[in-house]
């Protein structure tokens, strides 16, 4: 077995697809997201979107130099493109998101929302010569002279491909969520508190009707920030 392959009864359950229409699946080369957050390009393409009958059209279209992600050019059809990245084909441009039912869907949004994207800080840490490494939910890091406000769990927007940070919102109580897990998976809620866990458990966050786990949490500034219809 190739290591590129996963058979597709092992696929994540995540991915949109049938589990029995072939053996074999495609798997995403190692980038910043999990396997249950990313698709490879090359399937997104054929699979998803539906503008490559198969794997030879993917790869054409993907060397003829239309295909970006994140605002940067990409001709690599293992390319795993993961929650809130923004692909372009063409004039075309879609972003990831989870829907209620845990599944990854790639959702059209106009050029100007293809321009920015919402990242969930992840941590930081003190790299040499005193400057701050901040890393985001997409495997990015972003290098500071010196310690910036941002904490984990807060999300900022950047812009793309620039990587500058637009704007910073804030992981408090009447902070909007979106969430990426739990039985809530893709719903919008407001954060109405927060339990800090001084052990190895999960930090805990409740809402009005329900809690969840921090990691779990990924704050927008509001429900317009995902866009709503599917390819379907």
């Amino acid at each position: 077995m190739s290591s590129s392959h996963m058979k597709r009864l092992t696929m994540p359950r995540s991915w949109p697809l049938p589990r029995k229409s072939s053996i074999w699946i495609q798997k995403p080369n190692p980038c910043g997201h999990p396997l249950e957050r990313c698709m490879p390009l090359g399937v997104i393409l054929r699979d998803v979107l539906g503008v490559a009958q198969n794997r030879r059209e993917a790869k054409k279209i993907a060397h003829s130099r239309q295909i970006k992600v994140d605002g940067e050019l990409e001709t690599d059809t293992g390319r795993g493109v993961g929650l809130m990245d923004v692909l372009t084909v063409g004039e075309n441009n879609y972003r990831c998101i989870l829907d209620t039912n845990g599944k990854l869907r790639y959702r059209p949004i106009s050029a100007k929302d293809a321009s920015t994207k919402f990242c969930r800080v992840t941590g930081k840490t003190t790299i040499k010569g005193g400057k701050t490494q901040l890393h985001l939910h997409d495997g990015r890091n972003i290098i500071f002279e010196e310690n910036p406000e941002y904490r984990t769990g807060d999300s900022v927007v950047i812009s793309l491909p620039g990587q500058e940070i637009k704007s910073h919102y804030k992981f408090e109580e009447g902070s909007l969520a979106y969430l990426t897990g739990g039985n809530h998976i893709g719903e919008m809620a407001t954060v109405k508190g927060r339990e800090i866990k001084r052990s190895s458990k999960a930090n805990e966050v409740q809402f009005d009707e329900f809690g969840t786990i921090a990691d779990y949490v990924f704050v927008v500034s509001s429900e317009s920030d995902l866009p709503k219809e599917d390819l379907s």
